[in-house]
């Protein structure tokens, strides 16, 4: 056994030990000669590809290794650094762009083109840019750790505030003003040098006060999310659905228009095509509310289905590391993993190789338990500094032939309190965002309704209610039409049909890639909502006045209202759509609208 000292991304300085390649199994290698402990970091072979340690058996320690292991060879040198993985934490973070491991991959391509070498390291963060920073900690203050010490202008929208580790606490014995490079002394507490960087472990959860009620929701910009099955800040949910049922889009959907202050987006073994459609479409993006490129918000986390699998484990906990840092500055963020199924494949391949015992369907017996870990990292809180900040987790689950009841969908809806389904069906008949508004639902209904009705409207709740009345009505009414077809259905029946198609094509129905539908207030929602159910209202009172439902199903007004939606001046044409409307309605002798 030889003792070395080495220097890498994980450890300023660590003393560790050199061991040797035992026994290879794809990306899991088998070392001995060390004894590292759990989860430390390893470097395999003369390439020197980066590992962690998952198990350890007598004098032998098994790591998975986040980059492809061909062509290595038992009896190649193994360093342990001693040191589990970890995160670099500071200023940059913002627009970047990474692999499983936090290697910028911009600066990869850069230095050797399209294809990654093995073996190469970069570090998280740029190392030559130099930060303005602005402290705002008084030196002889007392800190703990968490406290702020200034802040940093990261992106023209987002203040980075600077934090001292959480393991530090004591006096502020210096503080110092200027512009300095994340590795540069910005200040000392107890003798011990502060920077602008920290590092965290990737594993470990960063600690914060107390969780919150989840009272405020998360507006998503799409309808039938945020009206009919709503999402709080900090909460959780899972988009299952089969394959080109629009997991991915949603997902895109969600990092481009949630109203948090930063996105996390992580690729999580996905194809590369959509990867590359995320990591070109983001970056000219605009926030909506502020006008500034939205990827100034932006983190991403691409970890493509044709990397090693190993990286893919890495990437989640990556991703939610770097979201935990931002919360700590009471920032919201929305954390989109997608999907959490490809993280399960990739452990079940660990699993298998480990010779572990199987559970259900091949997946190792702890899924769950590393499910839940992950989700319930998630959540709104008061920081260690008196902030407020927030993590929402968002995650796609890919079951094989859309079968929610196979072991990761069934595990996530374990924890997760929105369940988005995803229906093939839909899907096929073009109905987009093709969730299935009978079998969805959402938890926090009951915590967020105060918010709703005192911040919307306080006829939200009857809205919502009668909208999923109707939809659930033409569910039961349409095994009959499936037998002797609509037109024999009793008249008020055929007015149900009538009222929850539009409820369908104009209002849960929305145009992903159409520049005004894209995204949809919640003032925007709640009058298009209202007036689709002012329009079913008098539709029903127009029947019992003796109208022909022909002439119902024939107004001109229905027409102008479902075009309302995709105009930019969206408040005039829907008040021209009412008008006529009423009009219409009053040609039949109802007066039915209360606008």
């Amino acid at each position: 056994m030889e003792l070395i000292c080495i220097k890498n991304k994980n450890s300023e300085k660590t003393i560790t030990t050199k061991g040797e390649i035992y026994r290879i199994a794809g990306p899991v290698v088998t070392i001995t000669g060390i004894k590292p402990r759990m989860y430390d970091v390893v470097f395999i072979g003369e390439l020197k590809l980066m590992g962690e340690v998952i198990q350890l058996t007598g004098e032998k320690s098994i790591v998975q290794v986040y980059e492809d292991t061909s062509g290595i060879k038992p009896g190649e040198p193994v360093i342990a650094t001693g040191a589990p993985l970890m995160v670099e934490l500071g200023p940059g973070l913002l627009t970047s762009i990474y692999d499983g491991i936090q290697r910028s991959l911009p600066i990869l391509r850069e230095k050797m083109g399209d294809f990654i070498a093995r073996g190469i390291m970069e570090p998280g963060l740029n190392r030559k840019k130099k930060w303005k920073f602005v402290p705002s900690a008084k030196k002889g203050t007392t800190v703990s750790g968490g406290s702020i010490l200034g802040t940093v202008q990261e992106t023209p929208d987002i203040i980075h505030r600077v934090l001292l580790p959480s393991q530090l606490n004591g006096t502020l014995q210096e503080i110092k003003e200027g512009n300095f490079t994340v590795e540069d002394d910005i200040g000392q507490v107890n003798g011990k040098k502060i920077m602008l960087m920290q590092q965290w472990p990737v594993r470990l959860p960063r600690p914060f006060k107390q969780k919150l009620m989840p009272d405020i929701p998360l507006l998503t910009g799409q309808r039938i999310f945020d009206t009919l099955f709503p999402i709080a800040k900090g909460g959780t949910a899972c988009i299952p659905g089969g394959f080109g049922t629009g997991k991915t889009v949603m997902q895109h959907q969600l990092a481009k228009w949630s109203d948090s202050d930063i996105v996390v987006y992580i690729g999580c073994g996905e194809r590369g095509n959509e990867m590359t459609e995320v990591l070109t479409e983001f970056p000219a993006l605009k926030n909506p509310r502020t006008g500034a490129p939205l990827m100034e918000r932006t983190v991403l986390i691409a970890n493509t289905s044709n990397m090693p699998v190993a990286a893919r484990e890495a990437s989640v906990y990556t991703g939610i590391t770097i979201a935990e840092y931002y919360r700590d500055m009471g920032y919201g963020i929305s954390l989109m993993a997608d999907s959490t199924s490809r993280w399960a494949e990739a452990m079940r391949e660990i699993s298998s190789r480990l010779e572990e015992m199987p559970g259900e369907e091949g997946y190792p017996a702890y899924l769950a338990t590393k499910l839940a870990a992950f989700y319930e990292r998630s959540g709104r809180v008061p920081t260690l500094n008196d902030q407020e900040g927030s993590i929402t987790v968002i995650g796609a689950v890919s079951p094989p032939g859309a079968d929610f009841s196979e072991p990761i969908t069934q595990n996530t809806l374990r924890m997760v309190k929105v369940f988005w389904a995803l229906d093939t069906n839909l899907a096929h008949r073009r109905h987009f965002p093709a969730i299935n508004w009978l079998t969805s639902y959402s938890f926090y209904m009951n915590t967020l309704e105060t918010w709703f009705e005192e911040q919307v409207s306080a006829d939200w709740k009857e809205l919502r209610v009668k909208a999923m009345e109707i939809l659930q009505k033409e569910a039961e009414l349409q095994e009959i039409v499936q037998l002797i077809g609509s037109d024999a259905l009793p008249e008020k029946e055929q007015i149900t049909l009538e009222f929850a198609r539009a409820l369908r094509e104009i209002f849960l129905q929305q145009h992903a890639g159409h520049e005004v539908d894209s995204y949809c207030s919640i003032d925007k929602q709640h009058k298009l909502l209202k007036t689709i159910i002012e329009y079913g209202n008098g539709a029903y009172k127009a029947l019992d006045a003796g109208v022909q439902v022909s002439t119902i199903l024939k107004m001109k007004s229905r027409d102008m209202l479902a075009n309302s939606k995709f105009e930019k001046d969206f408040d005039k044409y829907l008040k021209k759509a009412q008008s006529e409307m009423k009009k219409e309605f009053q040609t039949m002798g109802v007066e039915a609208v209360s606008w």
